[in-house]
């Protein structure tokens, strides 16, 4: 087992209409979709990525085959970072996008195989903090009228969670009355975060902001669009709460600068966007290296990469919190055995276990593949 050669890649496109659509200041997303790579080994082994891939979800699916495929045949599963190269150099310009994605659910399956052939659970070849559980926030109440809010709020209390994140859009009047709302029917031992998915500009997010500090709330994540670093710096000068930002960036250095002088006060990187753990743990250290908290983004992502997160923020120096999600989504509560990352295995102190099995510690369900395998 030790060469790990790669003999075949396999692709699997998926979408899963939702029962409730999810609503966020950017509109309602009635369905999912994500790509669930499977990479095979000579020796037998198999490892499970996932790629992000909110829409076309078979046009990622060709992509890996047609491209990155055949970078990675008769090649090592050790050799990580150079297959991250490789693939990385399939296509020139600035990274990002779509290749990164794409990148990002094979270096997973990579990391998975290593687990495998060592024995040992992911975490612990991450060599970082090694907790055995993290705690974990709600997320999200959705974007809409008070009376879903309200609902979605006692819900996720009843559940035993005490931190809780809050979708806001505009107008910004309406997003501070929501916040005020919320704080009132939570009680001031209630951790709660918002966020605006960049729908503000600096002056509305300056509004916004100082309404979540007046009324404590704990970060205020993605106020404005991501690639507006001036207007983040500007927003840290004034504004008394901690920014969070990071599930839109690609690799280390798209936050480089904002960790370095402390614009932001969380990070949170997608696993399945980010490049993958090879590059999301380069970000999650980067971050601790210059004390700012890391919190791994989750959203909308199936149970693989729900699982790989988990080993990041199990190993990660400098973790917070851990996004759980609190709505029904079949792509993460079916998708695994174990389901791992979600609410339904959530502990009554309000944590989540990390699997100890090695690698990622989860199989797929080849059921829920087909049922939710994009075919046309």
């Amino acid at each position: 087992m030790s060469d790990l050669v790669i003999s075949s890649v396999r692709a699997h496109p998926l979408r899963a209409v939702l029962d409730t659509a999810q609503r966020t200041s950017q509109g309602d997303w009635p369905a999912l979709e994500i790509v669930i790579v499977e990479v095979e080994t000579r020796c037998g082994l198999t490892g499970i990525g996932e790629c992000l891939a909110r829409r076309g979800a078979a046009g990622y699916a060709r992509f890996i085959e047609a491209a990155l495929v055949p970078k990675l045949l008769g090649r090592s599963a050790h050799d990580r970072r150079a297959l991250w190269a490789a693939m990385r150099g399939t296509l020139t310009g600035r990274t990002g996008g779509m290749l990164i994605e794409a990148i990002a659910g094979l270096d997973i399956a990579l990391w998975d195989l290593a687990g495998q052939a060592a024995g040992q659970p992911v975490w612990r070849l991450l060599g970082g903090a090694g907790r055995r559980e993290v705690v974990a926030y709600a997320s999200s109440l959705n974007w809409g009228d008070d009376a879903r809010a309200e609902r979605e709020l006692a819900a996720a209390l009843a559940r035993g969670f005490r931190q809780v994140k809050v979708k806001i859009g505009r107008p910004a009047d309406a997003a501070i009355r929501r916040v005020r709302m919320l704080r009132r029917l939570a009680g001031d031992d209630i951790t709660l975060a918002v966020d605006a998915n960049w729908i503000y500009d600096a002056d509305e997010a300056m509004a916004v902001g100082r309404a979540l500090a007046d009324e404590g709330y704990g970060w205020f994540e993605e106020p404005i669009h991501p690639d507006d670093h001036a207007g983040y710096r500007l927003l840290r000068r004034h504004l008394p709460i901690r920014l969070a930002a990071g599930e839109s960036d690609f690799t280390a250095g798209d936050s480089a600068g904002l960790l370095e002088d402390r614009t932001l006060g969380l990070i949170q990187p997608d696993v399945a966007r980010s490049g993958g753990i090879t590059e999301t743990w380069r970000i999650a250290e980067h971050a601790a290296l210059h004390h700012v908290a890391y919190a791994p983004h989750v959203g909308w992502a199936g149970g693989v990469c729900a699982a790989a997160s988990l080993h990041l923020a199990a190993a990660a120096e400098s973790f917070l919190t851990f996004e759980c999600m609190v709505f029904d989504n079949p792509l993460r509560q079916a998708l695994t055995v174990p389901v791992v990352g979600d609410v339904g295995v959530l502990s009554a102190d309000g944590t989540l276990a990390v699997a100890d099995a090695p690698g990622l510690g989860v199989a797929l369900s080849r059921e829920a593949l087909a049922r939710h395998l994009i075919r046309d």
